[in-house]
């Protein structure tokens, strides 16, 4: 069955009310509230949402011109999310959310129209239209996932954990390259349970190395929003265990994770404040 960029922009959507929902009533101080993300707040986890939901618009609209802006990027030393961050801080919460949800909404719009199949160029990688607008769910959940830490919230799995799971599964071997490492020749089976009970599975059925357990926690462990050792997963061979141990379902420098026996408690992100 051909992938649908209709099907993928609503669920896209859907992640985005969601995250909405958690941050619309904030005042300015909720807004300036720490998440598990060291030294970033609930602004800056929307502020990153907005600024990359232009530069995905910009690599489908303006492909050449997009190119360019990675070579002068690389030339300065690569992304530094920490810097893009530091750019917004001064936009009040009202400003910021506003902007979130024109560039989301230009986004949606964009990519509807687009074939699945349209190569795009990306920070690390070029990949497919269909897996750009992918990504852009991954990364709203996981960025979601810290605002719900922050808040004190727990939101409900939903089946567009597979998007996120999806994301991962295909991220592996640009984990292992990110840490300078060959990708084994090994194939690692991942079979998840699905928030509907159903069952996600990736990879061969006889496969030594496996992931197995709930879609959420391989989703927060793709995403390095909990460490695996918190997790109820399964991790059998020695491939699985070292993927899992560097996997990252999203670009950029590889990622610090979070310390084993974080559990999202509000408490705890005091010491995520910079001094």
């Amino acid at each position: 069955m051909p992938v649908s960029m209709g099907m993928l922009a609503d669920d896209l959507a859907a992640e985005s009310d969601q995250l909405r929902r958690l941050v619309a009533g904030l005042d300015e101080a909720g807004w300036r509230r720490y998440t598990p993300a060291e030294g970033w707040t609930i602004a800056d986890q929307v502020s990153h949402l907005a600024h990359f939901d232009a530069a995905a618009v910009r690599s489908a609209v303006e492909p050449d011109a997009f190119r360019a802006e990675l070579e002068r990027i690389e030339a300065d030393g690569g992304v530094d999310p920490d810097a893009i961050a530091a750019r917004y801080r001064r936009m009040p919460g009202i400003e910021l959310l506003a902007w979130f949800d024109e560039e989301r909404s230009r986004l949606v719009t964009v990519f509807s129209g687009l074939d699945p199949a349209l190569r795009v160029p990306w920070f690390g990688t070029e990949m497919s239209a269909a897996s750009s607008l992918t990504a852009r769910i991954m990364e709203t959940w996981a960025h979601g996932q810290d605002v719900a830490d922050a808040v004190g919230v727990r939101c409900e799995p939903t089946v567009r954990l597979r998007h996120v799971a999806h994301i991962g599964v295909g991220a592996r071997a640009f984990s292992y390259a990110l840490h300078g490492r060959e990708l084994p020749d090994a194939p690692v089976r991942v079979e998840l349970v699905a928030p509907d009970g159903s069952t996600w599975s990736w990879g061969p059925q006889d496969a030594a190395n496996r992931v197995t357990g709930p879609a959420l926690d391989f989703a927060l462990a793709i995403t390095q929003r909990r460490h695996r050792t918190d997790l109820a997963l399964e991790i059998t061979g020695p491939h699985a265990r070292e993927w899992m141990e560097i996997g990252q379902a999203f670009a950029g420098a590889p990622g610090t994770g979070r310390k084993p026996g974080f559990d999202g408690g509000t408490a705890r992100l005091r010491a995520n404040r910079r001094p």
